[in-house]
């Protein structure tokens, strides 16, 4: 036994001892294998040129690309703001090139091109070994002259006869092209991500300047976005962009293309690029009219085939908008990490949309959360509660007693509070919905029942689901930013639903109407039992602005219906409210839903922005209309008592 082990300890000694000798055997034989197969590439290749040598290679198919026409998309005044279409070029000679832009795309994508002709076999080599090493791909071995081929005569499946192709057509492009021609070429068809082709048209979009008159820096972020442009286009990644630049500067310094000075200089800019309307204004909204479109007429038609795109969109308030809400957002991001936000405005009488915002920011979040985001309304659903009650016959001066309450549900006790936990007595309806009081909304929704109530929801455009349980009066039911605008809007349109919508028309290259939107509009209630509510809602406009700290002097000077809305979890919160001209409405929220913290109400964080909307639009008309029918009439909130005029306090304006 001892023998035994001994014997086994001399064998790993010995295994140990040749290990590295070996590896270097193993290595080398797998080496040899590579240069021998290589060999027998170059013979193969040699045969099929032998074969080609009369095939003649044509670039003019480049200048026969019809990328189509751009369809254009224009705002409520007839204004382009944005365009759809398959991608920018604008070719340009090699003589307008500076030198330091040929270095840069030479250093980042092909060190030997004007050495070899057409494959580089150093290059395959060094990219096998490295390769091997690393037990993965890391670098590849492509030239310049075959990613031109790839770009002109072959697809993107990566195959071996795929390969085998690209560098026969290398190979015969460099025999019947100079490197000039070729560099040329390429350089004007190379893409760069967003739908750009090309150097001048990328200089163009990127920095509004011609190639010409590209910096160091400039030309080498150029050179290193072809690698991956859909990870180092500078408009959507620009950090990983300029870590690309860096790697593009050093090497440019290494092959002597650059001084250490400006090796130096050029590091130490940062990236910026220049702001387009295109992707800075309403990048939501043009989101939304795409999935709109394709589903209608089809991308092909829509990224080339010049349609003109009419929406509702008004520039003016949409930049307003986005301009307020990153502010506030940006402000609530100091206490409420990753809060978020959306804000859509329509048209009172159309229901046209006018501005629509899905959130801070486009480029890290496409998730839209005026359209996307299911939120509970609470409170923001009390006006449809309310104008059931009226429609059953109930009056705003109608009383009932806010005090604890209990209620059994499935086995359970229910106790619902004010959001305030305090209760105070009696109070009127009108009180009731103006200070978003619970417990009467709960016990008006007893007297009412579910059915009624339910009914008006879903004219209103509420897609629910509604479940008929008294938790409902304290809005909890899902909606989105567009539904909760386009309920609350009835109440302001005389109790007539109007769906938002954000597109006008849309016509072919021949100017023909392809699409023409049909506005959906329905009578939900009556003029008379929209004006009621619409009046108790118009009364709690001055307490949210003097509670704001805004002086009178400061306050909206024309008529504004609204309400609030939360949940008891301060998870959201809403703001909506509309003047004789345009309906708005705000949500702010996290997007996992989580709880945002203690005293995170909407008249700090919702209202602010719907405020600061509003004082920027200019209203011509002061005053909603009301039915003729209805009279006015002055109570005490609390007591529904009828009293001569409205001057002290606790004593509201109704209508009957």
């Amino acid at each position: 036994m001892c023998g035994f082990i001994y014997l086994l300890r001399y064998f790993v000694c010995f295994c140990y001892l040749i290990r590295k000798k070996m590896i270097y055997f193993l290595r080398f034989f797998f080496y040899g294998i590579i240069i021998a197969l290589i060999l027998l590439f170059s013979i193969i290749t040699g045969i099929a040129l032998y074969v080609m040598h009369h095939k003649v290679i044509d670039f003019s198919v480049l200048a026969h690309y019809d990328p189509g026409r751009p369809s254009i998309v224009l705002d409520e005044r007839g204004i382009e703001w944005a365009r759809f279409q398959l991608d920018i070029r604008d070719p340009i000679s090699m003589q307008k090139m500076p030198q330091h832009l040929i270095n840069a795309f030479v250093a980042a994508e092909d060190w030997h091109f004007f050495k070899h002709h057409g494959i580089s076999w150093k290059g395959i080599l060094r990219s096998i070994l490295v390769n091997v090493y690393h037990g993965k791909k890391v670098q590849g071995a492509s030239t310049i002259t075959q990613q031109l081929v790839k770009l002109l005569f072959l697809d993107l499946e990566k195959t071996f006869s795929r390969k085998i192709k690209e560098q026969l057509y290398a190979l015969l492009v460099e025999q019947q092209f100079s490197k000039e021609q070729i560099l040329q070429t390429y350089l004007n068809h190379v893409y760069f991500g967003c739908g750009i082709y090309g150097v001048q048209a990328a200089s163009k979009r990127f920095w509004n300047k011609d190639v010409s008159d590209l910096t160091i820096d400039q030309a080498a972020t150029l050179g290193g976005i072809v690698r991956l442009p859909s990870y180092y286009c500078p408009l959507v990644y620009p950090l990983s962009a300029q870590k690309r630049r860096d790697s593009v500067l050093s090497k440019m310094k290494y092959l002597g293309f650059i001084t250490e000075n400006e090796y130096m200089t050029a590091v130490s800019n940062d990236i910026t690029v220049e702001k387009n309307i295109q992707l800075c204004c309403a990048p939501y909204v043009k989101e939304y009219i795409r999935q709109l479109l394709e589903q209608r007429v089809g991308k092909q038609q829509l990224y080339s085939g010049g349609l003109v795109i009419k929406t509702t969109l008004s520039i003016d308030i949409q930049k307003s908008a986005e301009k307020i809400l990153k502010k506030q957002i940006t402000i609530l991001r100091g206490n409420i990490s990753d809060v978020d936000g959306g804000l859509i405005s329509i048209d009172r009488k159309t229901g046209a949309i006018k501005a629509l915002i899905g959130g801070y920011d486009f480029a890290s979040s496409k998730f839209n959360r005026a359209l996307q985001a299911r939120r509970q309304m609470g409170s923001t659903f009390k006006p449809i509660l309310y104008a059931a009650a009226v429609q059953s016959g109930k009056q705003f001066s109608d009383t009932k007693v806010d005090e604890p309450f209990f209620l059994e549900q499935n086995g359970k006790l229910w106790q619902p509070k004010n959001y305030n936990g305090k209760f105070v007595g009696e109070v009127t309806l009108a009180y009731a919905l103006s200070h978003s009081n619970n417990i009467a909304s709960i016990k008006t929704f007893l007297d009412v029942g579910s059915e009624t109530i339910i009914m008006l929801a879903k004219k209103s455009g509420l897609s629910g689901p509604l479940y008929p349980y008294p938790s409902l009066a304290l809005g909890c039911v899902d909606a989105t930013l567009k539904e909760v605008a386009g309920m609350f809007n009835v109440f302001a349109n005389n109790g007539m639903y109007v769906e938002p919508h954000i597109i006008s028309w849309v016509k072919n290259q021949l100017g023909n109407k392809i699409i023409k939107v049909n506005i959906k509009k329905s009578h939900v209630m009556r003029p008379r039992i929209s004006g009621q509510v619409s009046k108790v809602l118009s009364i709690g406009i001055e307490r949210y602005q003097a509670m704001l700290g805004k002086t009178k002097d400061e306050w909206l000077q024309h008529e504004v219906i609204c309400k609030t809305g939360t949940t008891n979890d301060s998870r959201t919160c809403w703001f909506t409210g509309s003047t004789p001209e345009l309906t708005t409405a705000v949500y702010i929220g996290c997007d996992d839903n989580r709880e945002m913290g203690k005293n995170v109400y909407p008249l700090r964080t919702a209202f602010p922005i719907w405020l600061e909307l509003n004082k920027k639009i200019v209203c011509s008309k002061k005053h909603f209309s009301y039915d003729p029918s209805l009279r006015p009439l002055f109570i005490d909130e609390k007591t529904g008592e009828i009293v001569v005029s409205g001057s002290k306090k606790g004593i509201i304006e109704i209508l009957i």
